[in-house]
């Protein structure tokens, strides 16, 4: 499925005192090394994911794999689209880069996904009950903003 056919879940946003292409390089290393750690590759295999090991060139480009996605579009200082698929759901994770003024921009992740069947719908209610989903993602965007604005 297509990653604008897949229904919007949420969207949480950061400013960032730092231009966008300064961003993007730290935006690569905070998504791959977080999908990267210990225990994401057995996750991924537990649930039957379709990208269970790293792949492909780094910095990630279309293409690039990790445990839970594939790359689908890497445009450097503007959009890094993220998709993955599993026993429970079709997913995708979308970051998006925005100037906002000199030296500033806006880092915002967009996520779309369905829980098809029964176990699917369970899965949901589990993702969205417990706040991991929500602090994996702010953690992220304040990795990255952490990183940037101190590089």
């Amino acid at each position: 499925m297509q990653i604008d056919l897949l229904p919007h879940l949420d969207e949480h946003a950061t400013p960032i005192a730092a231009e966008t292409d300064q961003v993007w390089p730290h935006l690569t290393d905070v998504v791959e090394r977080t999908f990267s750690r210990p225990g994401v590759g057995g996750y991924a295999r537990l649930v039957g994911a379709a990208d269970r090991a790293a792949s492909g060139p780094r910095p990630l480009v279309e293409g690039s794999t990790f445990p839970g996605f594939h790359v689908v579009t890497a445009l450097p200082g503007q959009e890094l689209a993220l998709r993955g698929s599993h026993r429970f759901s079709t997913y995708a994770l979308i970051f998006r880069l925005d100037a906002h003024g000199p030296g500033r921009s806006r880092l915002r992740a967009e996520t779309r996904a369905v829980f098809p069947g029964l176990t699917g719908r369970l899965y949901r209610q589990i993702l969205l009950t417990s706040g991991g989903h929500v602090l994996g993602v702010r953690r992220m965007l304040a990795a990255v903003r952490r990183r940037s604005e101190h590089s």
